[in-house]
């Protein structure tokens, strides 16, 4: 990080800005800006750059972590009900629709136009088109790229003959195959599969995952949660109850109390060399690579999402096999779809604010997106900062200092890669009130199957029923043109 290039574009900025002349070396002096985000790993970049930050320019920046449950409403609440505690949040960018609608989140369009430090042009297309802006405008400054992948041991798979699985039900039949063996060596059986299934957590985002493989086969646009001709839900077919069942026979192959962890959990797991698969976002990468945490170096793997070799017609609400016309993008037969479930967390401001906070919270989240900074975070497990600028894909000092093998970059960084520049990659939902959708009524339809309160058709039933009482809530006809808008559905 040099210094002198930081303070003088921080003077640059505060002068187009027409912030007053403060001390050349501490333009924000006396400023403290109360950024809220999730408890954990998020958190921890965020404070421990803050005091970096506060020694540059001044500014105090106050992190204030809440549970990821809790998250979106704690922001709702203090914007809407003008308490305004908050100045700045990083969150699930999909989220900031409801925020905008409410006029609570501040425009950053002319500030990042007129902020060449953050390198925009480097950022990955689609978290500048799609995780920072809404209607045209930009809202949020992107932070970590999130794409689904999927995890192997490539020395347990090796050993039991196995195959990396490119399709769902290769990934049953591996974890099935490896499940109870030793993998760590430390006499205890281990598991073929390792997915974070608790409820109230960020877990709903995985079924999606198998679905948006068998209902998306033709590309962005033709997307997996509704049917673009009349918002009916995607949820009343084979490909929704074949999603069930996966989540459903994989946990034969996880921990015995699989269903009560998180992401947090699952993650450490793996490293420790306790699971053959898991499927996470891009964490589990750089933990790996960790020697603190991991002792599975060298011993692990890293793909796309598996695929499908059937997919769904969507009148019938029926499999039907891959045909060149109805699955274009398929590999070898394969129909991937590659979920950006969340879509990367990225730095918004509360548009009531202050607006000496607002100069110091955006310098702030530009400082860190930065490459200086941000090219350093993404490789390292603890931050929850995945790689999201197309310089951060290739392999660099940065990688091999963090202890990356060029081998392992190969497959790490190429799977996401592989997944950001799929034609038929999902895009996460992002209609107004899509955290009830998602986060509500789907978790809790999803979390009650698999701990067997109810059925599988009751389940279909659930998230069918709440997802139409939300539409028709909320405007079914708004919901439909908001959400053909947010895939490029014509």
């Amino acid at each position: 990080m040099r210094l002198g290039a930081f303070l003088a574009g921080v003077s640059a900025f505060c002068a187009a800005a027409g912030v007053p002349a403060f001390a050349q070396d501490k333009p924000f002096a006396g400023v403290t800006v109360n950024v809220i985000t999730q408890t954990g790993a998020i958190q921890e970049p965020l404070q421990r750059r803050a005091p970096d930050f506060e020694a540059l320019t001044g500014a105090k920046v106050n992190v204030i972590a809440v549970p990821f449950s809790d998250l979106y409403q704690k922001i709702l609440t203090d914007w809407a009900s003008g308490t305004n505690s908050v100045d700045a949040a990083v969150f699930a960018p999909q989220w900031m629709v409801d925020y905008i609608a409410g006029g609570y989140l501040e425009d950053l369009t002319a500030r990042i136009e007129a902020d060449k430090d953050i390198k925009e042009d480097d950022v990955g297309a689609f978290f500048r088109d799609f995780s920072q802006k809404y209607s045209g405008k930009t809202y949020m400054i992107t932070l970590d790229g999130d794409f689904h992948m999927m995890y192997y041991r490539k020395d347990v798979l090796d050993a039991a003959g196995q195959k990396v699985p490119t399709t769902w039900d290769e990934y049953l039949a591996v974890a099935k195959a490896v499940h109870g063996q030793d993998m760590n060596g430390d006499g205890n059986p281990d598991f073929g599969s390792c997915i974070a299934k608790k409820r109230n957590a960020q877990s709903y985002w995985f079924v999606t995952d198998v679905v948006g493989s068998m209902t998306q086969s033709k590309g962005t646009s033709q997307g997996t949660f509704f049917n673009t001709k009349d918002m009916t839900p995607l949820v009343n077919n084979d490909a929704f109850r074949k999603a069930l069942d996966f989540l459903s026979e994989s946990t034969k192959y996880g921990p015995p109390d699989e269903l009560n962890l998180d992401v947090s959990d699952t993650r450490p797991l793996f490293a420790s060399g306790r699971c053959a698969l898991n499927l996470d976002w891009g964490d589990v990468g750089t933990i790996s690579i960790d020697p603190k945490q991991s002792k599975v170096q060298g011993k692990w793997g890293a793909a796309i999402m598996p695929g499908a070799r059937e997919v769904l017609n969507w009148d019938t609400g029926k499999l039907e096999a891959c045909t060149p016309e109805i699955c274009p993008h398929a590999v070898d037969g394969v129909n991937h779809a590659p979920f950006a479930a969340f879509g990367g967390w990225g730095g918004g401001i509360n548009a009531a604010a202050d607006p000496k906070v607002k100069d110091a919270a955006y310098a702030y989240f530009s400082f860190m997106t930065q490459p200086a900074q941000s090219n350093a975070d993404v490789t390292v497990g603890g931050t929850g900062f995945n790689p999201y600028r197309t310089s951060q894909l290739s392999y660099s000092d940065l990688w091999k200092g963090a202890g990356m093998t060029e081998e392992e970059a190969k497959v790490y960084l190429g799977a996401i890669n592989q997944s950001m520049s799929s034609p038929n990659m999902i895009l996460d939902l992002r209609i107004p009130q899509n955290q009830k959708y998602q986060q509500v009524v789907l978790d809790e339809a999803v979390s009650r199957f698999l701990a067997g309160e109810i059925d599988k058709e009751a389940t279909v039933k659930a998230v069918e029923d709440g997802w139409n009482e939300l539409n028709d809530e909320i405007g079914k006809d708004e919901q439909l043109e908001l959400y053909k808008a947010t895939i490029g559905a014509k």
